[in-house]
């Protein structure tokens, strides 16, 4: 009943290859990476402000009064990932805001999420503010390199 509804095992295989390759080039258009480490960078600050963690014996809560500024802070942060995926036009202003948010979550969220969150938001907003897309990249990539120029034959350019 399974193959008859979603075909064979290779049709499955060749659909899956498909979608990797969609996924490719999808994450190829936009600043994945600095999405994803920003996206990192707030579960942690919105977390550990309410988690009540248990090491053997020893209780460990991180409840403060800074719970509503470190859920505040990584709701935007998520937020700034979803919009770094979606809307790339966004990247220098959201990476600036990213790293803005991440410095701002060490004194209010618990270190910034015990460094994590700080260190990954840091991360990622500076590689969202390095993006260049990538049609600007593949126009001024052939202009750099020096090594297409060619010589004419026949010209003499120094030696003895």
């Amino acid at each position: 009943m399974f193959f008859e509804r979603f075909g064979r095992r290779r049709n499955l295989r060749v659909a899956a290859t498909a979608t990797r390759r969609e996924f490719r080039t999808w994450r190829d258009g936009r600043p994945f990476w600095a999405g994803l480490f920003t996206f990192a960078a707030g579960l942690p600050i919105i977390y550990f402000p309410y988690a009540h963690l248990k090491f053997g014996a020893i209780p460990l809560a991180l409840s403060t009064s800074a719970g509503a500024g470190s859920l505040i802070i990584g709701v935007l942060l998520v937020a700034l990932a979803i919009s770094l995926w979606f809307h790339q036009q966004a990247r220098v202003f959201a990476g600036i805001a990213v790293i803005l948010l991440a410095l701002v979550s060490f004194p209010v969220a618990n270190f910034g999420g015990l460094l994590i969150g700080l260190t990954s938001g840091l991360i990622g907003g500076s590689l969202a503010c390095a993006w260049i897309p990538p049609t600007a990249a593949a126009e001024s990539q052939p202009a750099a390199n020096p090594a297409s120029t060619t010589i004419p034959a026949g010209e003499d350019h120094g030696g003895t």
